[in-house]
């Protein structure tokens, strides 16, 4: 990665702890964000246990990037830092962040655990930042790990010293478990026991969200806060659907993730062929080709039913943020974007798509005959 990036790189166990640790080192105690309100809950959990009050920034409904232009003055003259969020491997505006990021002296931190193998104006998303985070997680599937890029390469001793000092050591049971989990896997689809994986997921509490957002728990949530930043806090928030978040890797997990990286130009060929049969479709926004999205978010009128129809056909659509984080947390816990309703429109409507699963996909889409979601002023709602 630090060759295609330019960059240092430093390896994590997880996505979502590199971004404690970028935020925590470039970002003041009790400083603003400005984040995406279509993203992942965890992401907002992250934000707070890094002591740092989230700012939802306005999106454009298209493709649920952030719209720099609807971010009153008010609002940059307020902020320690950015926070891109690269949804589905759609790049935000990363040069005009750069840009309003330099005149106000602040950082930009780039969330790209979507956007392996993105770029925008010609440039890898990911080296743009003062720090950029990715997931390995995610079109590698690795199920484990990521990694930091820093442009300042100075700064990767003091960055490892911080990552260090929140591992939990290895343990033998969880590089065990990770080392079957793929044959368990296949042994359930080959059986197409998923659904009845799934319920016993749920009844033994290993799947912790119950619908699309994990519960909030305002009221302990409050405490966490009035506590102080830290992971401690918020470990039972950031940890959902990754309790091994802080895990020092073994072998094994360091071994399969080496394996799964080296096929990523192969991968990335296969995410940008379906890329392209997707936005071929009359569910896409119009949006530039030639990317390897991680999913692709096609607009649909009824996504509820969409969702249904896939899912009769074994196709689990997972990562949808909805509703906007604003909704979700309420003023108590973050600042509401300025201009909810394109991400409200974009969250309750966005199908993401997996383009590896494209020809499928389109199949039963057509089949059970999901309309396309009419844009905001053109007769959608």
């Amino acid at each position: 990665m630090r060759r295609r990036l330019g960059r240092e790189c430093l390896y994590v166990p997880s996505c979502r702890l590199g971004l404690y640790v970028a935020l925590r080192h470039w970002c003041p105690p009790g400083g603003r964000v400005l984040m995406s309100p279509v993203n992942d809950d965890v992401i907002m959990f992250v934000v707070l246990a890094a002591g740092l009050r989230p700012v939802q920034a306005p999106l454009n409904a298209s493709d649920g990037s952030i719209d720099p232009a609807a971010v009153p003055e008010s609002h940059w003259r307020g902020l320690s830092a950015v926070l891109t969020t690269n949804l589905y491997g759609n790049p935000d505006p990363a040069p005009e962040l750069r840009a309003r990021c330099d005149a106000l002296g602040i950082p930009l931190i780039e969330d790209a655990a979507h956007a392996i193998g993105s770029t925008v104006a010609g440039r890898a998303v990911g080296t743009f930042g003062d720090a950029a985070v990715f997931s390995l997680s995610k079109h590698v599937g690795a199920k484990t790990g990521g990694f930091v890029a820093v442009a300042d390469p100075a700064l990767v001793p003091e960055l490892t010293a911080a990552r260090d000092a929140l591992l939990a050591p290895a343990r033998l049971t969880a590089e065990l478990a990770y080392a079957l989990r793929p044959y368990a896997e296949a042994g359930v689809r080959g059986l197409r026991l998923v659904r009845a994986a799934r319920g016993l997921l749920r009844a033994v509490g290993a799947e912790e969200r119950p619908g699309i957002r994990m519960e909030l728990r305002p009221g302990e949530l409050k405490e966490a806060l009035a506590a102080g930043p830290g992971l401690g806090g918020f470990d039972s928030w950031v940890r959902v659907d990754m309790h091994r978040y802080r895990l020092t890797p073994g072998r094994a997990r360091l071994r399969r993730t080496e394996r799964l990286l080296s096929g990523l130009d192969p991968l990335l060929a296969a995410h940008r062929a379906g890329t392209e049969r997707l936005l071929a479709t009359r569910w896409a926004a119009p949006s530039s080709q030639g990317r390897p999205l991680f999913r692709v978010p096609l607009l649909v009128a009824d996504r509820d039913a969409a969702v249904t129809a896939l899912a009769r056909h074994r196709i689990t659509t997972g990562y949808l943020y909805d509703p906007p984080l604003d909704v979700y947390a309420g003023d108590l816990f973050t600042d509401a974007s300025p201009r909810p309703a394109p991400a409200a429109w974009f969250a309750r409507h966005a199908l993401p798509a997996d383009p590896l699963r494209a020809h499928h996909v389109i199949a039963v889409l057509d089949e059970s005959g999901a309309e396309p979601a009419l844009p905001p002023g053109h007769g959608g709602d």
